[in-house]
């Protein structure tokens, strides 16, 4: 099955867990049914990305990382690849790239999608990553690694990230809510 495929079917049967949350799945799923080329970042202005939030492995802590790009703080991830099956797959190789953690444990299931303009990722100007987000749990006593793409790599507490970006506290409240964690 290709990625296109798979992230259709993925989509297609996700349960989303706000009416907002929906509206996104339902125009997440469009975009696959109209742009066959809809997974690869060369699609525009649209394309779906894949990323991953990072939990300690007692849920107590979040791991950002301080893009270099944008300069802010956000969940690991990025573009998906030729070589990812699924956009599992793709976020959890994204959160592995990015962290240095070789094994974190990823929940199959999307926790959110987030549709955000980005002007920095094309030549030809801003586009929407239609992003999906994952939550994946780190092993006990992990310690991330510093990589290019980012100023920054922490792990913060789930009661004091950096940031008020409501979107990024959704997807930690979901998330935590995912693995049974209390934050």
């Amino acid at each position: 099955m290709s990625l296109h495929a798979a992230a259709y079917d993925a989509l297609t049967r996700w349960q989303a867990p706000t009416p907002e949350q929906e509206s996104l799945r339902a125009a997440y799923v469009d975009h696959l049914r109209a742009r066959p080329d809809g997974v690869w970042r060369g699609c525009f202005p649209d394309h779906l990305t894949a990323s991953t939030l990072v939990l300690s492995d007692d849920g107590e802590r979040a791991l950002l990382q301080l893009h270099a790009k944008a300069g802010r703080w956000f969940q690991l991830g990025g573009h998906l690849e030729p070589g990812d099956a699924t956009l599992a797959a793709a976020a959890l190789r994204e959160a592995t790239e990015e962290s240095g953690l070789p094994d974190l444990v990823l929940d199959p299931v999307p926790v959110q999608l987030s549709r955000h303009e980005v002007a920095f990722c094309d030549p030809r100007g801003p586009v929407d990553h239609l992003d999906v987000r994952f939550v994946a749990r780190a092993a006990a006593g992990a310690e991330p690694v510093l990589n290019h793409e980012s100023l920054a790599l922490r792990w913060w507490p789930v009661t004091g990230l950096p940031t008020e970006e409501a979107d990024l506290h959704e997807l930690l409240g979901l998330g935590l809510a995912r693995v049974g964690a209390v934050g």
